[in-house]
């Protein structure tokens, strides 16, 4: 299972842009994951529900995935396709002379932090 693995990263890279930008607390981060790419979400959910409980700065952080559909290209007759449904086969001429455009990417897009002016908790500066 390399999911564990891959959630680690993940962490790891959420946790540099958060100490870069003075973030205290991530509230949900959005992956995005080809349709192809080798990772069984379900799995990367379950590894991420368990990582993130050792990590103060994201310990309730939910996590968003969005999955890029996969697409190949035929070379010889010029048409993109379903990766998923159609394979190496171009369904339109027949060709193997094909690759993968998109669909194998895992990717950050989004991290969501906590508002700090919003914290129930945090009593309200006097003025003076």
């Amino acid at each position: 299972m390399h999911e564990l693995g891959v959630v680690f990263y993940v962490i790891r890279d959420v946790k540099a842009v958060a100490e870069a930008n003075h973030v205290s607390r991530i509230t949900r981060v959005t992956l995005e994951i080809g349709e192809v790419s080798g990772v069984v979400h379900e799995l990367l959910e379950d590894c991420w529900k368990w990582a993130i409980k050792k990590e103060p700065l994201m310990d309730e952080a939910q996590l968003e995935i969005e999955t890029i559909p996969a697409v190949t290209f035929c070379e010889d007759c010029k048409q993109e396709y379903e990766t998923v449904r159609y394979a190496k086969i171009c369904p339109y001429c027949g060709s193997e002379n094909t690759f993968l455009v998109r669909g194998d990417e895992f990717l950050i897009k989004e991290i969501e932090v906590e508002d700090p002016s919003e914290d129930p908790l945090e009593e309200p500066e006097e003025e003076p």
